[in-house]
């Protein structure tokens, strides 16, 4: 399983930007995705949640970005986007998506949780 963000980049205060996150998981094997969560860790600071989203699409927000970030999930894309407007300084960071997902088949129904490499947003004054 892989989960592969990307996005990231250098923008101006005020500036746009949307992270993408796709689940790619070997052929012959049956999944859905139950929530997906993006995470950002500033330097020298803790990681801290950002947003998530469930499959049926309920979403909830840290409170810094709550009317700025917008969170979807694409279930027929097995990707989670993150919209982010208004962008700060102090939301610069590094962000990573974290999901889980659940693999079912006449054999199985187990869930799991799979993290994807971080992509750097930094957003300058």
């Amino acid at each position: 399983v892989q989960l592969q963000a990307s996005g990231g980049g250098l923008v101006q205060a005020g500036g746009s930007l949307r992270l993408s996150c796709t689940v790619i998981v070997a052929p012959g094997n049956t999944f859905r995705i139950n929530n997906m969560e993006w995470y950002r860790q500033a330097p020298g600071k803790q990681r801290e949640l950002v947003a998530e989203i469930t499959s049926v699409g309920s979403t909830n927000y840290a409170d810094s970005v709550k009317g700025r970030f917008t969170n979807n999930l694409d279930n027929a894309q097995n990707t989670g986007y993150l919209q982010m407007n208004s962008l700060e300084t102090k939301d610069s960071g590094v962000y990573s998506c974290a999901a889980e997902l659940n693999f079912y088949s006449d054999y199985e129904d187990s869930d799991a949780e799979y993290w994807g490499k971080g992509t750097l947003v930094t957003v300058s004054s």
